[in-house]
């Protein structure tokens, strides 16, 4: 059977939701799924894989991204987009128009997609972007004498212990690393500072209901 594809396509300055008709706020009820077949979950915020059987109930929470979490018998699981077909959904796919960009020179890595790609990236426990929830610390593109294009991010966890580091850090790698002319993704994880609220973007409170 051939999966489904949806393609999302990125445009500099602007935040796209992955399926932001199927987001539901806090506090609102979540639709339930049967799932079509067997897929592999990783349970938040442990960080360890499972498997959830076809056939299975559950609660959609979050589809804004590039991955799906949701809620089983009260347990969370991030689902990856991958298997969005396991769920009734097209598997989403990032598409990178030309930018329209006086600024912006052909044929090296434009910053913004970078950017949005990582806006893309959700924390499946709290299901907000890891831009807004003020994880990402920078993001620095460094030019080799080879040509190669590297990528350097920093970012931090909500705390240092968090079982979904490895996973969050993981998706980052991949997803930043489909931006065109990107040649190497180095992710590094820091925790001086440490995160907390004040680090949430105005969108990111506003979100969660702290303002």
């Amino acid at each position: 059977m051939t999966k489904k594809v949806s393609t999302v396509s990125l445009i500099p300055t602007h935040v796209i939701n992955v399926g932001a008709s199927n987001a539901f706020p806090t506090g609102r009820g979540y639709p339930l799924i049967e799932l079509q077949r067997a897929c592999k979950a990783i349970h938040v915020p442990a960080g360890d894989a499972v498997r959830l059987k076809k056939g299975s109930e559950v609660e959609l929470v979050q589809s804004m991204g590039l991955s799906f979490t949701v809620r089983v018998r009260g347990n969370l699981f991030r689902i990856a987009g991958d298997d969005a077909d396991a769920l009734g959904k097209a598997i989403p796919q990032l598409s990178f128009p030309k930018a329209n960009d006086e600024n912006f020179e052909e044929g090296k890595v434009n910053e913004a997609y970078i950017w949005e790609v990582l806006r893309h990236c959700y924390d499946p426990e709290i299901q907000l972007n890891i831009v807004d929830l003020g994880l990402i610390y920078s993001v620095n593109i460094i030019q080799r004498k080879t040509g190669q294009q590297v990528v350097h991010i920093d970012m931090t966890l909500t705390a240092p212990a968090c079982g979904m580091g490895p996973v969050l850090v993981d998706e980052v790698k991949h997803q930043v690393a489909l931006v065109p002319h990107v040649d190497a993704v180095h992710v590094n994880l820091v925790f001086d500072p440490p995160w907390d609220r004040s680090k949430l973007s105005e969108a990111g409170k506003l979100q969660l209901g702290l303002i």
